[in-house]
């Protein structure tokens, strides 16, 4: 069954993200796709389907109307849910009835909340995928009177919801050594792993400021390296010695020294804390990075398992009636 998704209104950082496109640094394009990828695995896990692409949801998100009835998840950051006026839960699929108007207001923490339709999204694949990279100009943001065409839902399964670690009150982020590290002081080194770092105002989806609380870690000599390649986790430091942890969209190539990388499992706690959030750095080891990213994709593997069943007030349940509430109903003729 095919439909549509009307967009009454919305917040000014909406998009259309999945994992993005890879393949084509070489072209200048990076990989893009969801800031938080994490969420976007738990809202495919709460509809029971494959992951694909949802409403990313900078800050706000928006008021929304379906022409079918719909199956949605809620994930990321935690938004004030509602449907037809009555609160949801979030991280928790729900069942949408056509017609009805679902609110999402701000982000009560973190930054970025996910918008999962059950079935996807079908709008038009550019080069190899859905999302929309806002740097390098391959779709927008949302607007009100959008439209999108809603892809073929095969499920049936709502009431989920999924027991989630917070990631959006920042925390400490594992580090790989990167091709710069070793231009750093031995001192400079132990005092970033010792150091706190305050999340500043300045950030997006091309990456995010750290305000160190002492002096910075600029370098007397060697501030400027020959322009290479750069990926998302790297931490940058420029002239100021405040350092600028890359994330989806950054640029391709760059030439301030890089303390460090960022390990991919630690990213969308980057891109989750909010200004004002405490980060701290801890170098690992390569041996383990390895284990960090196996146990990240074990974890990804089994959130379809890890989901269990929403118990809901029926009283703030405008979509009771689209729940099978008992099964094996008979007529009762099998007794007389």
């Amino acid at each position: 069954m095919s439909g549509s998704l009307t967009i009454q209104s919305v917040g000014p950082g909406v998009s259309v993200q999945d994992l993005g496109r890879p393949g084509y640094l070489a072209q200048g394009l990076s990989r893009g796709g969801a800031a938080d990828t994490l969420a976007l695995y738990e809202g495919a896990a709460l509809l029971r389907q494959p992951v694909g692409a949802a409403l990313e949801m900078a800050g706000m998100g928006g008021r929304f109307v379906a022409d079918r009835d719909l199956r949605i998840a809620l994930t990321g950051a935690p938004m004030r849910g509602r449907l037809d006026g009555a609160p949801l839960v979030w991280n928790a699929s729900h069942a949408v009835p056509k017609g009805a108007v679902l609110d999402i207001g701000g982000a009560s923490q973190g930054v970025y909340g996910y918008l999962t339709l059950g079935g996807g999204l079908a709008v038009p694949m550019q080069l190899g995928a859905q999302s929309a990279h806002l740097a390098a100009g391959l779709g927008r943001v949302l607007k009100p009177g959008d439209t999108l065409p809603l892809g073929q839902d095969d499920g049936r399964e709502t009431g989920l919801t999924l027991a989630v670690d917070p990631r959006w009150q920042g925390g400490a982020l594992r580090v790989l050594p990167s091709l710069q590290t070793q231009v750093f002081p031995d001192a400079q080194r132990v005092r970033f792993t010792s150091s706190r770092f305050t999340r500043d105002a300045r950030g997006n989806r091309m990456g995010v400021r750290l305000v160190p609380e002492g002096e910075g870690f600029g370098l007397a000599a060697g501030q400027t390296i020959l322009s290479e390649v750069i990926v998302p986790g790297d931490i940058q430091i420029p002239g100021d010695g405040a350092p600028y942890v890359l994330l989806s969209e950054c640029q391709t190539t760059g030439g301030y020294p890089r303390i460090g990388t960022v390990l991919g499992a630690d990213l969308p706690r980057v891109a989750q804390s909010p200004p004002g959030a405490e980060l701290q750095f801890r170098f690992v080891t390569r041996d383990e990075a390895l284990g960090i990213e196996t146990a990240m994709r074990k974890h990804i593997k089994g959130l379809a398992r890890a989901a269990t069943p929403l118990v809901r007030d029926p009283h703030e349940m405008p979509d009771l009636m689209s729940y099978t509430l008992i099964s094996g109903v008979t007529a009762g003729e099998e007794l007389t």
